[in-house]
């Protein structure tokens, strides 16, 4: 009988790969002195690992991030809110639900609109006072009215608000306690800031002004233009932009010169 080969050893492993499993090794342990030295805030893991998810798009099922206001005001936006338009927004939806609360009655509807340095509400007169009177009467205009005052009490403390009173060129008429159209309107810009008072607005934001037929909106030719024209109008402005519109040159100054 011939003699049985022996089966050929295995190599040994490779010099370089055990160095290199030494070295992991000690890597592996050094991260974890330093890991065990530090000082973990579970709520900063948690957002991180929410992140990385999120990043990862592994959001259903996972660790969600929770971030705090303040360190979303702490953090450098890339875009902020615009405040304003998110108000505008909010108003738009009230004067929608009283338009159509008020949608049997034909007439001028409450319109909002965006201005240069803030937004503007125009209620009809027709909605808020009977003809040649400054009394508020309508339950929905004052409803809408609080609602208004809810939203002024979030806005940014520089916000201003301009009450102004418009009419047609037609004469309160004899039955009216007002002689001309002047006061027709200054006292109907009053009233709705009186109520926007109750409602617990700070008197050092707003100002009441009458206009009388002087700033048509519309044609005083027709029923529905003079409609149109005998409005309410609540003017949203910024402070400090109304200031420095003040500080441009004045005619006075030119002639000084």
């Amino acid at each position: 009988m011939g003699k049985k080969k022996c089966p050929e050893c295995e190599e040994c492993m490779p010099e370089w790969l055990a160095a290199f499993g030494d070295l992991m090794s000690l890597l592996l342990c050094f991260f974890v002195l330093l890991l065990s030295m530090s000082s973990m805030d579970a709520k900063k893991v948690s957002e991180a690992i929410g992140s990385l998810s999120g990043a990862m798009s592994v959001l259903e099922g996972g660790t969600k991030t929770e971030i705090s206001k303040q360190r979303i005001q702490e953090s450098t936006p890339i875009e902020s809110q615009d405040e304003t338009s998110e108000t505008v927004n909010r108003v738009q939806q009230a004067a929608s639900d009283l338009n159509e609360m008020m949608e049997k009655a034909q007439g001028p509807e409450v319109t909002v609109d965006e201005a240069e340095n803030g937004f503007v509400i125009k209620l009809p007169a027709a909605l808020l006072f009977k003809p040649g009177s400054a009394t508020i009467e309508n339950q929905d205009a004052l409803l809408f009215l609080k609602r208004v005052a809810l939203i002024i009490a979030e806005l940014p403390n520089d916000m201003q608000l301009s009450i102004q009173g418009h009419t047609d060129n037609t004469n309160p008429g004899s039955s009216s306690p007002f002689k001309d159209n002047w006061e027709l309107s200054s006292a109907r810009a009053i009233s709705v800031l009186h109520e926007l008072i109750l409602d617990g607005v700070e008197p050092a934001r707003m100002s009441a002004t009458g206009f009388a037929q002087y700033h048509p909106i519309a044609t005083n030719a027709t029923a529905t233009g003079r409609e149109k024209n005998r409005r309410v109008e609540l003017h949203f402005f910024g402070q400090k932009s109304e200031e420095n519109n003040k500080k441009t040159t004045s005619i006075l100054d030119k002639v000084n010169k």
